[in-house]
């Protein structure tokens, strides 16, 4: 995922996107990668998940605030609408989500 490309395939998208803000370096962001690829399965065709990789992409975490690493943020309607930092379990990220995804 690109600034390029964000409000395209995040902003404007018909359905919830889920991006996972994270860098290459980062130990718990690669923890959580299975959580978040696991709700984008299960969710299907209701939600979208990206990456972003914080260090190629400076512009777009500064613009979402993102302060720390992970930073899991929903968009929805093109706004961000639930944010979850830190490495939590798949169901913190289900609970914070899920009444987003319809």
């Amino acid at each position: 995922m690109t600034g390029a490309t964000f409000e395209g395939e995040v902003l404007a998208s018909p359905v919830p996107v889920i991006v996972d803000f994270w860098a290459p370096w980062c130990r718990p962001c690669d923890t959580i990668e299975p959580h978040l690829l696991a709700l984008a399965e299960t969710w299907g065709e209701r939600v979208r998940l990206v990456r972003v990789d914080v260090d190629a992409e400076p512009g777009l975490s500064s613009r979402y605030g993102v302060l720390s690493l992970p930073t899991v943020v929903l968009f929805a309607e093109g706004e961000p609408k639930a944010t979850v930092h830190g490495a939590h379990s798949r169901e913190r990220y289900e609970r914070a989500f899920a009444p987003l995804v319809t």
